[in-house]
């Protein structure tokens, strides 16, 4: 199913998640401004997944809805890429990549592309997604991963330049 969503500009409140055919296919609701929490529902308003940075860390968690952790995001350090891991646990370890400077993400598992997403705009706009997801991760499941994705490149990119003053 393709998917797409998109950040607040103000990283607080809550946006459409649209299908193909531009129908509602659920909402996301930012529960923070500092990009720390998230609820991913359903188009029936269930909640189905909350994402959010794990205690003093820089690894992102996802819950379901009755609050278990069903996988932990986190940050692989590269020079030429942005690289990530995504932990199922049981249901598999997936990395994340794109080469610098692209707009373009894959998800593989076990070295075979199941899933990709791709940063449709940005500059003086909030980031807005698209994602194809052919793995056998839950779609929702994989916005929140998404997002988590989002959240921590905003960290990273607010330490380099609280660094580079």
């Amino acid at each position: 199913m393709e998917l797409y969503f998109s950040d607040n500009f103000f990283g607080m409140g809550e946006t459409e998640i649209m299908n193909e055919a531009g129908e509602a296919a659920g909402t996301l609701d930012l529960r923070s401004a500092f990009g720390s929490s998230l609820d991913v529902y359903a188009r029936s308003g269930e909640l189905l997944y909350t994402g959010k940075f794990r205690m003093m860390m820089n690894r992102w968690r996802v819950l379901d809805a009755n609050d278990t952790e069903v996988g932990m995001l986190r940050p692989r350090f590269t020079l030429f890429s942005k690289k990530f891991e995504y932990d199922a646990g049981e249901r598999g370890v997936y990395e994340i990549e794109s080469p610098n400077f692209s707009k373009e993400y894959s998800i593989t598992e076990n070295g075979t592309e199941v899933a990709t997403f791709a940063k449709t705009n940005g500059w003086l706009r909030s980031d807005a997604y698209v994602l194809n997801n052919r793995s056998r991760l839950d779609d929702y499941e994989l916005v929140a991963v998404v997002m988590g994705v989002n959240a921590i490149r905003k960290r990273q990119q607010s330490a380099a330049n609280s660094a580079g003053r």
